[in-house]
């Protein structure tokens, strides 16, 4: 079966079987966040504090952490989410943003990244620099392209034994033994805020569809996010009304239009 078809294949099972999504996220992603899943066919719940995250985790079908406005507090709840994750067996996505950006976003990440991520999403500078490069990365902003994060991207895979997205113009996936490139989306998308913390939570909730296949979730999920991109530039006169053609793009989608519009390509 080809990537595109097992994309649309995955759509239709989520549409199907609406998954619970736990979303760990930052302040500025919640809202948009779980926009996009309940786009998507998923069900988001925004559960972080430590009190109940770990219980939470063992409920929801997969689990996603999201270091964007980390603090102590919300620390706690991601570390203790992720134990409990991997305890039950439950995937997990790891979005590092801006984790070289000051010490304590380096530990956090050190820390995450240390109980085992399922998969790790990240900009093409946020890669480099987890995997010991040197990124010119400012803040939350990639400076580098993908291109030149996805032998950065391999190792950190095959080191860890999980898969790695690398997203940007042209997004790429690779589980350290296999890779595949997609393409689309829309020049709009970067001037969205929290469609890139969204694209991690939507990874999620493919993952949890199908948690015993990681690398074709995650380029289901990537090339849904590209497709919906591109049908909802027509029409959109700038960032502000792109924003809510591509929720209604994605809510559009269905498993046959997103195996016949994916651009994807093994690497």
């Amino acid at each position: 079966m080809t990537y595109n078809a097992r994309s649309g294949q995955l759509l239709d099972a989520l549409r199907e079987q609406p998954p619970l999504v736990q979303c760990i996220t930052n302040y500025v992603a919640m809202n948009v966040a779980a926009n996009v899943l309940l786009a998507a066919g998923a069900s988001p719940a925004m559960v972080h504090a430590e009190e109940e995250a770990a219980e939470f985790a063992g409920i929801a079908g997969a689990l996603t952490v999201n270091i964007g406005t980390v603090s102590p507090g919300w620390t706690g709840g991601m570390l203790a989410a992720a134990r409990a994750a991997a305890r039950a067996g439950k995937p997990w996505v790891l979005d590092p943003v801006a984790h070289f950006a000051t010490a304590y976003r380096r530990g956090v990440a050190a820390d995450l990244l240390a109980l085992g991520p399922t998969i790790l999403r990240g900009n093409a500078s946020e890669i480099i620099a987890l995997a010991g490069g040197q990124s010119s990365g400012q803040g939350v902003d990639s400076g580098d392209p993908v291109e030149q994060a996805e032998a950065s991207a391999t190792a950190l895979a095959q080191r860890h034994q999980m898969v790695v997205a690398v997203t940007g113009a042209t997004d790429f996936v690779t589980d350290g033994a296999r890779a595949a490139r997609i393409s689309g989306g829309s020049r709009l998308m970067p001037q969205v805020t929290a469609l890139g913390c969204s694209l991690t939570c939507l990874v999620g909730a493919f993952a949890a569809v199908e948690p015993d296949a990681p690398f074709e979730a995650t380029v289901a999920a990537l090339a849904m996010f590209a497709v919906a991109g591109e049908r909802a530039t027509d029409g959109a006169s700038g960032p502000g009304s792109f924003g809510w053609r591509f929720l209604d793009a994605l809510a559009a989608l269905d498993g046959a239009g997103l195996a016949a519009g994916s651009k994807i390509e093994a690497a």
